[in-house]
């Protein structure tokens, strides 16, 4: 009986230790996780704080206890003891942090008790080097060093217990604020995650030390369940807290963070709990620091980064994918095999090196209709290529002549091969054309002729797949402003509906292109009508001096911006003025792009790029003047 209880004494021994460096082990990666993913959020940044002192009082208690010397685990202990000191603060500032989240903004009582809790902790924590707030080492619990109480160690937790219990009355005002079923659930999970770091982190052995001593067995399974319930409870708040200042949608902050926890901390305790088995089994039979142990911490990381990478997948289509489950593995399955540049070009390399092989050609090229000429794709060997635009432009009009030319001519010594795509039964689509360069004879065989239409059918279903593709990657273009919008007003909604109504600050790329959209329907469209420009703070302001018309008052702003843009002095065709002209006579005055490139002197592609300068010299007018109305509006 009595080695009965002697083994389950050590085994919840070991447990609780273990946990124990789990725990600070957790708390430092939840820490990295905030670090990482959503620091700009004031409540992210106090949760991150939090962890910095769950992981100081926990590494310094699971060192002090794995200590051989006195003087050693005194040490660890008063380090852990920093943590214990500044936790009432942050854990204030958290709650604080909190309720402002939910419309409740720190007023002057409130920062005023963050303020004094600051310095209270500061000091507290002068004295504790000193000798003041703790006194000397004590161990009668075995593998438990603690320090002894001193007055000011009850200033200390008188401190605590006010600090802990004016921050749950802003946790509990958070959660009566919350309106939408989820953000309550949520906040729920925020206020008992809350329990683990107030109540993980005080020291109860330094007033029941005797009660631990005389029942060993009941203090270390005490010990072991309170730990594997504070390091759920610190998930749990991470949890909760992963939510805050992020737009991504909740599956993918539950899976990143899960993965994050299970590649982490698990990985990591579940490799300590190996290694400390192995060495004390190594222990019970005379050899401490056997060659296993290297190799048992080495194979549990393997495994255990194998079965994550394993059932990822798994664990995310049933845990998170939901009613969305059919949208999303199809989303993934089109990411895997969507045909990239490179992979497009090598696919092409491939063809045309077979062209060359069978025709004992010395060049070979593909190339796609663009607007009214030709863009080169890839190019193989040496090939005369049409380098005039005229030239491309004369060629692309006699293949889509309604007689046509024949599936196979010669134009300037090189054989063309015209590519299709069979819309329907009777129309076709030409999307580009296969050239071949230095052939010994425009007369093929029978089976050069018969290998050469099937690789032109191969390079016409590339050419396809390209095309469709650059169509589906403007509409993800044209959607991301959009997206990126409601990704915000979601994430600032969450526990805040009002935040709604709010104007997120788009990124200059965003407003550039909701700019350029808008300038595009200029004269009317639903670019125009439909505009997020429209919910500016500064188009409010303007309504009323044009009866309340929306779209009558973004075209008025977008043209004092382009006014703003433009020169001092009489207009002239000028390199100074090049951006104003390009903005007045494409958007205002709808001239063509051709035109406008003969008016300027300039090549059409040249005239993209300076396009795209003045639509963002556009956008950073408009950003000013609505960072100047939001001021005002402040004021």
């Amino acid at each position: 009986m009595e080695t009965w209880v002697t083994g389950l004494l050590i085994f919840f021994r070991t447990t609780s230790q273990i946990l124990s460096a789990g725990i600070a082990i957790t708390a430092f990666s939840l820490l990295l996780y905030g670090l990482t993913f959503n620091l700009r959020d004031r409540v992210a940044r106090m949760f991150a704080l939090i962890m910095i002192s769950v992981a100081v009082v926990f590494t310094g208690q699971s060192l002090a206890s794995t200590s051989v010397g006195a003087v050693e685990a005194e040490f660890w202990l008063k380090f852990s003891w920093v943590g214990i000191t500044v936790l009432p603060a942050i854990y204030l500032n958290f709650s604080d942090a909190i309720l402002a989240t939910t419309g409740r903004p720190s007023r002057w009582r409130r920062k005023l008790a963050i303020r004094t809790a600051y310095l209270a902790s500061l000091v507290f924590l002068v004295t504790l080097p000193l000798g003041y707030l703790v006194g000397d080492s004590a161990s009668e619990v075995v593998n438990a060093p603690h320090l002894r109480p001193t007055l000011v160690t009850g200033f200390l937790f008188l401190y605590y217990g006010i600090a802990m219990v004016m921050a749950w009355i802003n946790f509990v005002r958070s959660y009566l604020r919350t309106t939408t079923p989820t953000s309550r659930r949520r906040m729920a999970y925020l206020i008992t995650g809350a329990l683990a770091p107030a109540l993980g982190s005080f020291p109860f052995l330094l007033y029941n030390s005797q009660v631990a001593l005389e029942h060993s067995l009941a203090f270390w399974t005490v010990s072991a369940l309170s730990n594997l319930i504070v390091g759920g409870l610190i998930v749990l708040m991470a949890y909760a807290v992963a939510f805050f200042g992020v737009p991504w949608p909740d599956r993918v902050v539950k899976s990143r963070l899960l993965k994050w926890i299970i590649r982490g901390p698990v990985t990591a305790i579940i490799t300590l709990g190996v290694m400390t088995v192995v060495r004390r089994a190594g222990n019970v039979f005379g050899n401490p620091y056997s060659g296993m142990v290297p190799f048992a911490m080495v194979l549990s990381i393997i495994l255990c980064e194998y079965l994550v990478t394993l059932f990822s997948p798994v664990w995310e289509r049933v845990l998170f994918y939901g009613d969305d489950r059919n949208d999303l593995e199809f989303l993934d399955n089109l990411e895997r095999s969507m045909v990239t540049r490179n992979d497009l070009s090598q696919f092409l390399e491939m063809i045309l090196a077979a062209v060359l092989d069978r025709l004992q050609a010395s060049g070979a090229f593909v190339a796609a209709v663009n607007g009214d000429g030709l863009e080169m794709v890839k190019m193989v060997g040496k090939v005369e290529w049409l380098e005039e635009r005229q030239d491309q432009r004369e060629l692309v009009s006699m293949v889509q002549e309604p007689e046509g030319i024949g599936d196979v001519f010669l134009w300037n010594s090189s054989l063309i091969l015209p590519l299709y795509n069979q819309t329907t039964e009777n129309e076709k689509e030409l999307l580009g054309m296969m050239g071949v360069s230095g052939i010994r004879s425009s007369q093929l065989e029978p089976e050069q002729r018969q290998s050469l239409d099937q690789l032109a059918v191969r390079a016409t279903i590339a050419l396809r797949d390209r095309h469709i593709q650059q169509e589906l990657f403007r509409s993800f273009q044209s959607l991301a402003p959009d997206i990126s919008y409601l990704s915000e007003l979601r994430a600032a909604g969450r526990y805040e509906p009002q935040h709604v109504l709010d104007i997120p600050h788009p990124a200059d790329e965003e407003m550039t292109t909701w700019v350029r959209d808008a300038l595009t329907h200029y004269w009317g469209g639903p670019r125009l009508t439909e505009s997020p420009l429209l919910n500016l703070t500064i188009i409010q302001k303007m309504l009323d001096a044009y009866d309340g018309n929306y779209p009558n008052a973004l075209r008025a702003l977008l043209k004092k911006a382009i006014e703003k843009v433009r020169p001092d002095g009489e207009r002239r065709f000028t390199g100074e003025w090049i951006l104003y002209n390009i903005l007045e006579m494409k958007f205002l005055e709808g001239k063509k792009v051709r035109e406008i490139a003969t008016r300027l002197a300039m090549s059409e592609a040249d005239l993209y790029r300076k396009q795209k300068v003045a639509l963002e010299a556009v956008s950073r007018e408009i950003a000013q003047m609505e960072e100047e109305a939001m001021e005002t509006h402040t004021n």
